[in-house]
């Protein structure tokens, strides 16, 4: 029997570092699950659209699909406009929709990774302030759990850890290295707990240099903690059983 595919659904920018982040991404996930058939959706500005791919696939003979949202956070993306574009899928379709990525030890896994990679080592965790800057949400929902990330972050070693926002919400990452600073860290890391470059990463760093921050990490993008994240998700989907009528 053949597994459902798994439909990535990205949001999409006109950024094109964005589109290409989001197909290395997927080609990590396939070569981490060679059976598994993966595709990816966009919901706006790229191409294939998340209504085309689904068109395919039931044009294909297709009957089962998981869409796992790309998203790091459950906000209206998660909660209206993905759930809009599977009930509009052809009536074929029995899909399931998987759990947006965050929160997940695999993520914070992941901003450590980048921050490594750009320069700290783990003997400077106790002296390192860190910013968790994400895109940021009108959404109350998502703005509790980056918060929360923070406060459970802090507790794996670092001298402290800021959420901040690259918009909508309150501080900015600029403000967050700022009282890092002034709360005595010797040295500030921002970490964007985003997936892909794009217009509010690009505020972040921009951010980030403006207050001065020691170390600026890379985006999530195809990190292997991501990628086997989105494997995980998938796995629960099925597990749970439950179908999106389409």
């Amino acid at each position: 029997m053949r597994s459902p595919v798994l439909l990535v659904v990205a949001h999409g920018s006109r950024d094109p570092r964005h589109a290409a982040t989001v197909h290395a991404l997927v080609r990590r996930v396939r070569a981490a699950r060679p059976g598994l058939r993966v595709e990816t959706g966009f919901l706006d500005f790229n191409l294939p659209s998340v209504q085309g791919v689904l068109e395919s696939l039931a044009a294909e003979g297709v009957g089962d699909v998981v869409a796992l949202p790309l998203l790091l956070t459950r906000a209206f993306h998660a909660k209206a406009d993905i759930p809009a574009v599977l009930r509009d899928a052809p009536p074929r379709l029995r899909i399931r929709q998987a759990e947006v990525l965050g929160p997940s030890p695999l993520l914070m896994a992941g901003l450590e990774r980048r921050l490594y990679e750009a320069g700290l080592h783990p003997a400077d965790k106790s002296s390192t302030g860190v910013v968790l800057a994400s895109a940021g949400s009108t959404d109350p929902e998502a703005i509790a759990v980056i918060a929360a990330i923070a406060r459970e972050w802090r507790h794996t070693g670092w001298c402290a850890v800021r959420p901040a926002f690259a918009s909508a919400s309150l501080p900015r990452t600029e403000d967050a290295v700022r009282e890092l600073r002034a709360f005595g860290c010797r040295r500030v890391a921002v970490a964007p707990y985003v997936i892909a470059p794009g217009r509010l990463p690009d505020r972040i760093a921009a951010g980030a240099r403006e207050a001065g921050a020691d170390v600026l990490a890379e985006v999530l993008g195809p990190s292997p903690e991501l990628a086997e994240l989105l494997l995980r998700r998938y796995t629960a989907a099925l597990g749970a059983g439950q179908l999106t009528a389409a």
